[in-house]
């Protein structure tokens, strides 16, 4: 029996007048990404395991807040944050919240997969949807089939609205297309706190370092703290950090991710999350010397080899530079005085904007179909891929409903969507 594919002609056609991503576009491929059944049984772990791991960091950060873990972990994540910011997000009413939606990038390598950050707000849900929707009714068997993302996401903010920012704005194609399909309602931000004609619950589908751009967030605050609306995430930026990766690795840390993880999740996620270090200026004892690294100061870093240089430096978050790989520079892909600047700059915002420095994990290679946008023939394309799964918690229980695979051309370091690049659901598990 032949494989089932979508043609390019049903792609097209089940694109939505609006599209999905404002101004973007990308390549079809008539197949979906092949998932073999030891990853598709890992995609599913993961998700308990991130769940369990966003958990142990809003307990951490809330510890740290009242003094019964160490100050410095709080007082890291509250840099360059609004004071009032600060304090809403300790506020006692949603003390336990955390984001439901988690979409952690997974970078597919020759050892298994890495993941290069954890999104709390993540774009493409809708996109995910459309694809799992469009593919699956072609006879594709996909990740969560043809219903899973929009069940999924169905059950947070039930039949509330859907908060987008003017800075968000891309996104709002695919959210206004997600929302015919579930009930939401599509909402402008910026004034929606002061609308008379709020729902009770609402997803808030915006960066908090925008909250300057959002006039009425207070009036939304307050409704918050007074029960008549419900909204998801939760105002809390501290969970929308990149830092989480570094603290992770601290050894002071260990025996509390041990305890809030289980020794189980903990020595798994170790197998994933790349070793991460906090770009802080402060100097060390003279004697001493950073994990890892073999250097005293991480000024130091600028003067490592190209093959030394196999390193990641990103702003850690609430930033418009946090998203989308903008402040991403690897090392290794920079002339050493691009790269030297890079880890100054990134070492004199530390006060206002953290940086992070992770290790590098080259994605491998793979070879997948692809449509000539012309023609119309079918084309081998040797690729790297980016797998986002798209994980749903209801009742503190992640699902994995989807993942969209992002398929780049084998010279691009950085992967995420972009023209030349192949966007394709992932299909159901195969034998492998």
């Amino acid at each position: 029996m032949p494989e089932a594919s979508a043609s390019l002609d049903r792609l097209r056609a089940a694109l939505p007048d609006a599209g999905l991503f404002a101004g973007k576009t990308w390549r079809f491929s008539p197949h979906a990404f092949p998932l073999t059944q030891s990853l598709y049984e890992e995609l599913r772990a993961l998700g308990d395991r991130l769940w369990t791991f966003q958990k142990a960091c809003n307990d951490l950060y809330c510890l740290s807040a009242s003094g019964r873990q160490p100050a410095w972990i709080a007082d890291l994540f509250d840099k360059g944050k609004p004071a009032a910011l600060v304090e809403f997000s300790r506020e006692k009413a949603f003390r336990n919240e955390v984001p439901r939606i988690l979409r952690p990038d997974v970078i597919l390598t020759e050892e298994g997969f890495i993941l290069s950050e954890l999104d709390s707000i993540p774009g493409g849900i809708g996109l995910t949807a459309w694809l799992n929707e469009t593919y699956a009714d072609a006879g594709v068997d996909v990740l969560g089939g043809p219903q899973g993302m929009i069940e999924g996401f169905a059950g947070i903010a039930p039949g509330g609205d859907i908060l987008v920012s003017k800075e968000a704005e891309t996104y709002r194609p695919e959210m206004e297309w997600l929302a015919s399909k579930t009930g939401h309602r599509v909402c402008d931000a910026e004034g929606y706190g002061s609308r008379a004609d709020k729902r009770s619950e609402a997803y808030r589908f915006f960066e908090l370092f925008d909250l300057n751009n959002i006039p009425a967030v207070t009036a939304l605050q307050a409704s918050v703290l007074k029960g008549e609306i419900a909204i998801t995430p939760p105002f809390k930026p501290f969970l929308e950090e990149k830092l989480w990766f570094a603290l992770f690795w601290i050894r002071a840390l260990r025996e509390y991710w041990r305890r809030a993880l289980s020794d189980r999740t903990f020595l798994a996620l170790q197998k994933v999350i790349p070793k991460t270090w906090i770009l802080d200026p402060q100097p060390l004892p003279p004697h001493a010397e950073l994990p890892e690294l073999g250097i005293h100061d991480f000024t130091e870093l600028g003067n490592f080899s190209q093959k030394e240089r196999e390193l990641v430096i990103k702003a850690s978050g609430f930033s418009e530079l946090a998203w989308g790989a903008r402040s991403v520079v690897i090392g290794s892909d920079e002339p050493q005085t691009s790269w030297k600047d890079a880890v100054s700059r990134a070492l004199s915002n530390f006060q206002t904007q953290p940086h992070v420095l992770q290790r590098f994990h080259k994605a491998r290679l793979f070879q997948h179909s692809v449509y000539d946008a012309d023609s119309g023939a079918v084309h081998p394309f040797p690729c790297r891929v980016r797998l986002c799964p798209y994980y749903f918690a209801e009742e503190n229980k992640p699902m994995l409903a989807g993942a969209l695979a992002t398929l780049c051309p084998p010279d691009k370091k950085i992967l995420h969507g972009m023209k030349d690049a192949i966007l394709v659901p992932a299909s159901g598990a195969i034998a492998g």
